[in-house]
């Protein structure tokens, strides 16, 4: 295919990830017009239809699947080869994408750029908080957050963070209603605040291990929630017992605004790593960033 058609493969590999002319066309920065006609024009040129459109959605075809599952990657090579370059300026720049769930955003990451910005302005950070176990090359992301159980084999891993521990917390208000649980098997008297993750589907199940015995509660109760604050304002409010990370709940226990309960089925577990794929260069911007959250202890 020429050279000047490069622009159009380009353009379909951004519908087709976008899954929509209107967004596609917002991160061109073209016409959504101008972009429709643009992929008319690759389409009649390779006698293919390339893309299903509906009023509500666009979808590559057989042809369209193949097509980007070919050029994507090889644009994105393009990109973080032309990225690396920055490494001939004196100071690091550009943006960098990290995908995370909301505890790790908040605890190990947001203080990371405390660190991280003030002295280097011409680097910005954009977080994208999602409980999901998503596909970061696919999704544009740099890097993304994960337990350290939970990495792919093909990703380069970073140690972010120290171990974890869960705690299981209760309002002195709830318990004045209901006694406090010793074992796995006293929650299910209890009412229990659950929390639903998308790539999980139902509600996830209380992970409690003590002395090597591992045992997966599917708890029940009036209330679910999909973030870590509406589960903790919910069991202060004496709603219900929540399972969140200790570190989050441990101010409220030293104030006694909260009580820990089963704290001896609550122990540590590998935390949070950054993680990329291999094949990335790591421009100057984004080596610092992995140095920044490196964890020391």
């Amino acid at each position: 295919m020429a050279g000047e058609n490069y622009n159009e493969l380009a353009a379909f590999v951004m519908v087709a990830r976008e899954r929509s002319f209107t967004r596609a066309a917002a991160q061109l920065g073209v016409s959504q017009s101008a972009l429709s006609q643009t992929i008319r024009g690759l389409e009649e040129r390779l006698g293919l239809r390339l893309l299903t459109r509906t009023t509500r959605s666009v979808s590559p075809t057989e042809a369209g699947h193949r097509l980007f599952d070919t050029v994507a990657p090889r644009f994105e090579e393009i990109a973080q080869e032309l990225a690396s370059l920055s490494q001939l300026r004196d100071k690091p720049s550009g943006k960098i994408r990290i995908n995370a769930g909301e505890h790790p955003a908040v605890s190990v990451l947001q203080p990371a750029l405390r660190k991280l910005l003030p002295d280097n302005p011409d680097i910005s950070v954009e977080i994208v908080v999602d409980y999901g176990l998503t596909d970061i090359v696919a999704g544009g992301f740099d890097a993304g957050v994960r337990l350290g159980d939970q990495l792919a084999k093909d990703m380069i891993a970073v140690r972010i963070g120290p171990d974890l521990r869960m705690a299981v917390v209760g309002s002195p208000d709830y318990f004045t209603r209901y006694p406090a649980p010793c074992s796995p098997q006293d929650l299910t008297a209890h009412n229990c605040i659950g929390i639903r993750l998308p790539t999980y589907g139902g509600i996830f199940p209380w992970d409690l291990d003590k002395d090597g015995h591992e045992v997966n509660v599917r708890i029940e109760g009036q209330l679910v929630f999909n973030n870590i604050s509406l589960r903790l304002n919910s069991a202060l409010d004496g709603l219900g017992l929540a399972y969140l990370p200790e570190d989050q709940v441990m101010p409220h226990i030293e104030r006694g605004e909260l009580i820990r309960v089963m704290e001896d089925w609550c122990e540590p577990f590998p935390g949070y790593h950054l993680y990329y794929p291999s094949r990335r260069h790591a421009s100057p911007a984004f080596a610092l960033f992995v140095e920044t959250l490196r964890y020391r202890g």
